[in-house]
């Protein structure tokens, strides 16, 4: 089963090795047929703590890495600001 890669922005990184992602989807209302937005936080591990607020990053699964950490920062070499 392939990984699944989301994009989100660092909402905290203020715990070792993890930072809290924010991703946000736009979705089709089944009723109202409007695109509403929603957001979901990921717990992502972040090997080299190198990740700050507000960074734009990209992550994938992975295995499960302590309770709540299932997802990994994924390095693709150039920093967006």
């Amino acid at each position: 089963m392939p990984r699944r890669i989301l994009e989100g922005v660092v909402a905290s990184n203020s715990r070792n090795k993890t930072v809290a992602v924010l991703v946000t989807r736009r979705v089709m209302h089944p009723k109202y047929k409007k695109y509403v937005n929603i957001s979901k936080k990921y717990h992502v591990h972040d090997e080299k703590n190198e990740k700050n607020i507000g960074d734009r990053v990209t992550i994938c699964e992975a295995n499960p890495i302590s309770r709540t950490k299932c997802w990994r920062v994924v390095d693709n070499g150039s920093e967006q600001s």
